[in-house]
């Protein structure tokens, strides 16, 4: 059995990734800034696909808890990490969004403020608002916790997919990967013809686990001992080339066809650009070839995107409900504040929440599992008895 070549010993870190989920949550805060601060071309359009920031998550979600998957460690101890990693920051983020985006008098001028929906509420609570196309209630609470939901599909579905990848070769996972993108583009094209079709309102937690799976084969064929021989200069460029392509793209009215198959298919267009990046890190990571990608204050940004993604969103319409849209230098002045408030913001959550609340919860839960297995392993008193006899 091809799960029998991988050992239960912990696989080495991969610090350029870390630093690669920094890039991606500021692709998204430059998606948002432009509600405050509207951006000229082509810079708008640009940053208009930081969205996309979601999809590199995904897959490299799929990635890291694969590659660090170990076959001892239980189903049930897995989902209490998942749950301890994700949902404590998720409360305290969703405390601070709710007067920011819920007002018992809400002002009609102000459209991203809704009244108060205590059901709305509390699925944002379960995390479950994500599995609603509407967005009142898509982007209900915390408008960022949406993938959240999505996040929490994926995590109970890994340890059943990882079940058929133990089964796989390192070429089985390849090819598993290419066929799930294939099928990505099979039903993308059944939503380009049929836009109001079944397939297109689908939920999207479903609509999305194709990029977690896909991260989820190249993190087992990497496992396995497959190696991308591609610099890592060369998914950034294509990332780089595609998006000035497509502001090109959109001001040569002859290529208007062109134009349209790129943007019908960018999210898997990306989704592939994202899935190669990521493997050319880990490969130069495990080769040793990384140095910027691994510097500390890059790595340490990344250990704080999670809770820079979640709360940079909330200041920005803060800002924008107290001021309105801002332009020129003044504009430029608020990016700046506001990209260094999240960051000091997202540092304090980090350190004072996320991390030490994890540990704790992680250490209560490691402490039982310790417990019933001490229990398991001592002797039955009837047992004791007839020995000494």
């Amino acid at each position: 059995m091809v799960s029998a070549l991988v050992s239960d010993a912990r696989t080495p870190r991969l610090d350029s990734l870390t630093s690669l989920r920094w890039w991606a949550a500021l692709a998204v805060f430059f998606f948002h800034i432009r509600n405050v601060v509207p951006l000229p071309a082509p810079l708008g359009e640009i940053a208009g696909y930081g969205n996309f920031g979601v999809a590199f998550f995904f897959i490299l979600s799929g990635f890291v808890l694969t590659w660090s998957w170990r076959p001892t460690i239980g189903i049930g101890t897995f989902y209490w990490r998942r749950f301890a990693r994700i949902y404590p920051l998720h409360v305290v983020t969703l405390i601070i969004a709710i007067p920011v985006f819920y007002s018992l008098s809400p002002d009609p001028a102000q459209t991203w403020v809704k009244p108060f929906d205590v059901a709305v509420l509390v699925l944002c609570l379960l995390l479950l608002q994500g599995w609603s196309r509407d967005p009142a209630v898509l982007f209900a609470g915390n408008p960022a916790a949406w993938t959240l939901t999505a996040e929490m599909f994926f995590y109970a579905m890994h340890p059943f997919i990882t079940r058929v990848l133990r089964l796989l070769s390192s070429r089985g996972a390849l090819w598993t990967a290419i066929g799930v993108l294939a099928l990505s583009l099979v039903a993308r094209t059944v939503m380009v013809v049929d836009p109001g079709g079944w397939l297109a309102g689908l939920p999207w937690p479903i609509l999305r686990i194709n990029e977690f799976i896909i991260g989820m084969c190249l993190a087992w064929a990497i496992r396995l001992g497959w190696r991308p021989r591609v610099p890592v200069w060369v998914p950034v460029a294509l990332l780089a080339a595609f998006l000035l392509g497509l502001q090109v793209l959109e001001r040569v009215p002859r290529l208007e066809f062109v134009l349209f198959l790129a943007t019908s298919y960018v999210s898997e267009i990306m989704t592939a650009l994202f899935a190669l990046l990521i493997c050319a890190f880990a490969a130069a990571d495990l080769a040793g070839r990384t140095r910027v990608s691994r510097l500390r204050p890059l790595v340490a940004l990344g250990e704080w995107s999670y809770a820079f993604y979640l709360i940079h969103a909330t200041l920005i319409y803060i800002v924008l409900g107290a001021l309105g849209p801002q332009h020129g230098w003044a504009g430029v002045a608020w990016i700046l504040l506001l990209l260094a408030a999240s960051i000091v913001l997202a540092w304090a959550l980090h350190v004072l929440v996320e991390r030490p609340v994890e540990r704790r919860l992680r250490s209560w839960q490691n402490g039982i599992v310790a417990r019933r297995a001490s229990t398991a392993a001592a002797p039955h008193p009837k047992t004791r008895e007839s020995e000494k006899k």
